[in-house]
């Protein structure tokens, strides 16, 4: 992970200040750099030890945070990772175009990886993202949208780009069909379960240790999984509150909502959504070599049960 912040550190460069700022403003901001690590993480696993694991690592984490830029922008978010967004630091169109210069350069890193097979890969994960956020954007204040609409929405915007994380170590090794499936599998997996809990993290959580504004999903009109499961599961006078604060996109119901989305059993109905996913990754990765590098991408999804930040 050192070796990939160098090369981080060394590709934002630009002859542009501005670019430079932005972007290692929110690169900076820490994060949990799962993609990256889960695709070390794969390699190791696997015993890859291809040097453009490291470029790789890096391009992942670039096409993330281009999309965290222009997520925010879009949900006109103003806190992440405990800090403004970049968005309300620099404004939405410096954001916009950083954005634009992050998937750029990732383009050109990987370019210089030299491998077709890589270049499929990441630009078919980044073509899908896109499409899952104007899905979400279609699906914005729908208080019908169902567990079936949901779970396309977050396989394309969060779990496609694990998917690309660990599917890129076994091409690196030449790995083989099989066990290629069985690392892509487990990025999915890991993937969704990983966002479905962060969405039951915003309901939840607490503002200060999440980083983000508890009940920002909802603000923003997004109909996630403890929302969906609490509508199933709520009186008429409950879904209707709910469905008008879907609907218009405010908070002053908040607090009630809350105590339905808690009292109904929804929160654990979604973290059950969760544990399945979080089985099924766990699966896959049974089906890799036994190693210590195995054990922990077991012990990573396992811990995705009981996370709480």
């Amino acid at each position: 992970m050192r070796r990939v912040d160098e090369v981080i550190n060394e590709r934002l460069a630009s002859g542009v200040p501005l670019v430079r700022e932005v972007a290692q403003y929110i690169i900076s901001a820490g994060g949990k750099r799962l993609r990256p690590a889960l695709l070390l993480l794969t390699a190791q696993a696997i015993s890859c030890d291809n040097p453009d694991r490291h470029v790789l690592a890096a391009v992942v984490e670039f096409i993330h945070t281009a999309t965290l830029l222009h997520d925010d922008v879009v949900d006109e978010s103003t806190l992440r990772r405990g800090r403004d967004t970049a968005n309300e630091r620099f404004g939405n169109a410096a954001s916009v175009l950083v954005g634009d210069f992050l998937y750029s350069r990732a383009f050109q890193m990987m370019v210089g990886v030299d491998n077709m097979r890589v270049m499929q890969v990441l630009a078919e994960a980044t073509n899908v993202i896109a499409e899952g956020e104007v899905l979400q954007l279609m699906n914005m204040h729908d208080a019908t949208l169902d567990e079936a609409g949901y779970l396309q929405v977050i396989r394309s915007k969060t779990a496609k780009l694990f998917e690309a994380s660990a599917r890129l170590a076994p091409i690196l090794a030449q790995s083989g069909a099989e066990l290629e499936e069985a690392c892509a599998t487990y990025g999915q997996a890991l993937g969704t379960a990983f966002q479905v809990i962060d969405d039951v993290l915003d309901y939840e959580g607490d503002a200060l240790e999440l980083g983000k504004n508890l009940g920002d999903d909802l603000r923003e009109g997004k109909v996630t999984l403890p929302i969906i499961c609490a509508m199933q599961r709520a009186n008429a006078d409950q879904a209707q509150l709910m469905t008008n604060a879907i609907v218009n996109g405010e908070l002053s119901h908040l607090p009630e909502i809350l105590t339905i989305v808690r009292e109904t059993g929804a929160l654990e109905a979604a973290r059950s959504s969760a544990a399945a996913e979080a089985r099924r990754a766990i699966d896959a990765a049974e089906q890799l070599p036994h190693s210590q590098a195995r054990e922990a991408l077991i012990e990573l999804a396992a811990s995705l049960l009981v996370r709480r930040t």
